[in-house]
């Protein structure tokens, strides 16, 4: 997978709550790595110590979590 279909960077998060992929990489946060997970691609993002994963069911629908408690 090229990091070019990766660019649903646009898209929002689709839970009320947390933080949108778009967002993250305004703040820095770069995409460290990409993996299927079934339907979905996870993808995980770190900007020094601060990371987080996003979950991509559709190109507009995502959610993203903190993984670590240096998250921002």
């Amino acid at each position: 997978m090229g990091f070019g279909a990766v660019q649903v960077a646009a898209a929002q998060s689709s839970s009320g709550s947390g933080v949108s992929m778009r967002t993250l990489l305004q703040r820095g946060f770069e995409i460290k790595a990409a993996a299927p997970n079934g339907s979905q691609y996870v993808v995980f993002l770190q900007k020094g110590k601060a990371a987080y994963a996003c979950e991509f069911k559709t190109l507009t629908s995502s959610r993203c979590g903190a993984i670590n408690s240096e998250s921002e």
